[in-house]
């Protein structure tokens, strides 16, 4: 299914872009609030760093709003063409997936975003 090399491998699961081999963050959880945006300064296999320059993640915040609409209009298609429910029940409905899915919008849209700029080395990482 998800394979190591692919990028989807690595936006799903928080994988070092470079290598796969070790999750970006200190907390694997997105949902321990308090270390959501913990990140190791570098792999600890390959040696890539993570924040490649100051503020490197504010790119993250475009993508994120992007996944958000996306997670928005997937619970307005299930609630409200799917279950006909009302449509003040499907604002609703946005409204509680946007908050339960923050911590892995957040997470995500900085493994997309970091994903852009730094590229797997199948040649050096293969196992």
């Amino acid at each position: 299914m998800l394979k190591k090399g692919s990028k989807l491998y690595s936006i799903l699961t928080g994988s070092c872009p470079n290598c796969h081999q070790e999750n970006m963050y200190q907390d694997a959880n997105p949902y321990h609030l308090s270390k959501i945006a913990d990140m190791n300064e570098r792999c600890s296999h390959c040696n890539t760093q993570y924040k490649i320059e100051p503020s490197f993640f504010y790119g993250a915040m475009f993508v994120s709003y992007g996944v958000g609409v996306a997670i928005g209009i997937i619970v307005f298609i299930i609630s409200y063409v799917f279950l006909k429910v009302e449509l003040s029940t499907s604002f609703i409905a946005i409204i509680i997936s946007q908050i339960v899915f923050l911590p892995i919008i957040f997470r995500i849209s900085r493994n997309i975003w970091i994903n852009l700029f730094i590229h797997f080395k199948e040649d050096k990482y293969t196992s």
